[in-house]
């Protein structure tokens, strides 16, 4: 059991899906990594949190617009939502959602990187985001994609505060991790060579189980795909895999 009180600044402490199909979503979760989730808050847009043994682990929310994609969000924590803000807007860069109070729950703003990824920030007040991760059941690992590593170390670097190491440097396999310490928190992957031309730099979530096949069985069970069939790596057996509503996320043994 990995009970997660604080990280560091700059690292992701949050995590949510916005989906076509609230009613579905929270059934496919349920029923993949035992979710509950708490009832939609009308003063927040209908917005509910999934939790996982009584703590909460992501949020969920209806799309308002049906052209736009189901989608996995990440949040970094900051200590200043509107001055994080203020450096991505000094930058020239996208401001999606500005730094937007939550009630007393904290502070939110989601923005553009200049390699064309989202990224949103979270500025915790009485929520201070997930509160278990790298266990099966829980978030386990994030990770940038991007076609300029160079330029998204800089963006992360200066606006989050980021700490990066190299992890690899060859041309077959560039990445970098965020670490405050020797503990990582997120990765960046130049994935120049491997994202198809009609796919944006993005950034992606790793959920953990202890049975990834098992796993990928119940994704299809409950309506959902494999984009990705297990493969193992230095880092544990990893998959991608999409809900049935297309929201993309990977899993991690």
């Amino acid at each position: 059991m990995s009970i997660r009180e604080n990280a560091p600044i700059g690292s992701p402490c949050w995590v949510d899906l916005m989906s076509g199909d609230v009613d579905r979503a929270r059934t496919f979760y349920g029923g993949l990594f035992r979710w509950e989730s708490e009832d939609p808050n009308p003063d927040f847009g209908g917005y509910t949190n999934f939790t996982f043994q009584g703590v909460r682990i992501g949020g969920l929310m209806g799309k308002q617009d049906d052209a736009m994609p189901d989608v996995w969000s990440i949040y970094l924590e900051v200590a200043d939502a509107a001055k994080t803000i203020a450096r991505v807007e000094e930058l020239g860069l996208p401001v999606i959602v500005p730094a937007m109070p939550v009630g007393d729950l904290g502070v939110m703003g989601v923005v553009g990187d200049p390699t064309g990824a989202v990224i949103g920030m979270w500025q915790p007040g009485e929520h201070r985001g997930f509160g278990r991760w790298m266990e099966p059941g829980a978030p386990g690992w994030f990770e940038l994609h991007t076609r300029d590593l160079p330029t998204a170390t800089g963006f992360y670097e200066d606006v989050f505060g980021w700490t990066t190491r190299v992890e690899s440097d060859t041309p077959e396999f560039r990445y970098r991790t965020m670490v405050e310490g020797e503990l990582q928190y997120a990765g960046m992957m130049d994935d120049t060579g491997h994202l198809p031309d009609d796919v944006p730099p993005h950034w992606t979530v790793y959920f953990d189980t202890a049975d990834i096949d098992a796993s990928l069985g119940r994704v299809v069970e409950l309506g959902g795909t494999v984009l990705m069939p297990a493969e193992e790596t230095p880092y544990g057996r990893l998959a991608a895999v999409a809900d049935p509503m297309g929201a993309v996320f990977n899993l991690h043994q």
